[in-house]
């Protein structure tokens, strides 16, 4: 069976238009086209384990701001995706104290599980851009790339 870990935001704020620029490189084009796709999907088969991150602006951020992969250990985005998930997890069950919109669905993501390196690198970058975006807290630490 097939576990899969849905992040799910629709971004609630206009986005601006921009005007048309020719490019003048293939790197402004990658640019252009990573701004451009909304949703990042890291399957992994071996695992059984898939995360499906749609928000408006992530990868953009992703390939542009966060620490490459490698920066971390396994263990290091394990032990911070866990705090950060059952935080997660704790606001989308009081929806009259936070946030709805931000904290639309719970996370299935548990301690023991290896769910490789990949998804839990995105994850955790995505809680850092999540918190970084929205201004949000999901822990002790202070969110920074």
């Amino acid at each position: 069976m097939k576990s899969i870990i849905y992040i799910l935001l629709i971004c609630c704020f206009a986005i601006g238009c921009n005007t048309t620029k020719p490019t003048t490189s293939n790197k402004n084009e990658i640019s252009e086209n990573t701004k451009l796709s909304d949703t990042v999907s890291i399957t992994n088969d071996e695992l059984e384990y898939e995360i499906i991150i749609i928000e408006p602006g992530f990868n953009y951020w992703l390939a542009s701001s966060a620490k490459p992969e490698g920066f971390y250990s396994q263990q290091y985005l394990e032990n911070r995706n866990l705090i950060y998930v059952n935080e997660w997890n704790n606001r989308v069950i009081q929806p009259q104290r936070y946030n709805p919109n931000l904290y639309e669905m719970q996370i299935d993501y548990r301690s023991g599980i290896d769910y490789g390196y990949e998804v839990n690198y995105k994850l955790y970058n995505y809680f850092i851009y999540f918190q970084l975006n929205y201004n949000q807290r999901l822990g002790p630490f202070i969110p920074r790339i």
